[in-house]
């Protein structure tokens, strides 16, 4: 069986990524406007009257501006535990009742033959998850969103074929730049976003617990630029004796642009 994964959307303007086993075709999070979403999917290749449902990871604009109007138009159901569904259900608008589906957050779930696990993450968000998606032998996790990364989500995204990993923000431009000194301290914390640095520190964890493909996202527009986020991950995977291209593959997507569609047998 073949698993099909493309992230259609990843930054602060919308984050909507793509999964799909050839039975069952999630969305994680819907971030951007239901036609850009449609639009999308239609240039992959995939006709949005298909999807089987969306996974919410939190409640912030840019991962449901699109959840309600897809729901309604194409009758999908909605997968957040219950706190997030607190948080949003005022913003998303009417959702029918069989469609508001909870899940507990650290526990797995079925959706058709997905076996998806989400786990908690660190973030200004009431219940914040990243999530893991298997289907016979292939893993793909999405972990962004996120101040900080531990041992548990370490073990929670292991073994995965892609990951996807948040390289939000280059720490000196996010220091010296122009935003105010709430947000720079929001960001830097460990509710916040994970630095470039941070990300090719996790990703030496990675490679030692068999994740064989990083995808850098949620990249800031105003402090971080994807040349820098390549050279630091490279730097800090050189100092570490890790080879791109060899130990691990490393893709950074074009900022609210459809990625590669990967695809992965298993």
């Amino acid at each position: 069986m073949t698993v099909h994964f493309c992230s259609l959307a990843s930054g602060s303007s919308g984050n909507c990524h793509f999964i799909s086993n050839g039975e069952e075709h999630l969305l994680i999070d819907a971030g951007l406007s239901g036609k850009r979403i449609q639009n999308k999917l239609q240039e992959i290749g995939f006709d949005p009257s298909k999807l089987t449902g969306i996974l919410v990871s939190h409640e912030h604009h840019d991962h449901i501006c699109g959840v309600g109007i897809l729901s309604r138009r194409y009758n999908l159901p909605i997968y957040a535990n219950e706190a997030t569904w607190g948080a949003m259900e005022t913003k998303v608008g009417k959702i029918q009742q069989e469609n508001i589906k909870i899940f507990q957050t650290e526990e797995e779930m079925n959706i058709g033959q997905l076996n998806i696990l989400p786990y908690n993450i660190s973030h200004d968000a009431v219940e914040p998850v990243g999530f893991s998606v298997k289907s016979n032998k292939v893993k793909i996790s999405v972990t962004t969103d996120l101040g900080c990364i531990n041992e548990g989500i370490i073990d929670k995204i292991k073994d995965s074929n892609l990951v996807v990993l948040e390289s939000n923000h280059d720490v000196d431009m996010l220091k010296a730049g122009g935003y105010p000194y709430h947000l720079k301290r929001r960001i830097l914390s460990d509710f916040g976003h994970l630095s470039n640095e941070a990300a090719g520190n996790a990703i030496v964890d990675l490679v030692k617990k068999n994740v064989k493909h990083i995808l850098l996202a949620h990249l800031s527009k105003d402090n971080n630029f994807p040349e820098l986020a390549a050279m630091t991950v490279k730097n800090i995977l050189d100092t570490n004796k890790i080879t791109i291209g060899k130990d691990i593959l490393v893709d950074l997507p074009v900022r609210d642009k459809i990625s590669n569609l990967y695809a992965f047998e298993g």
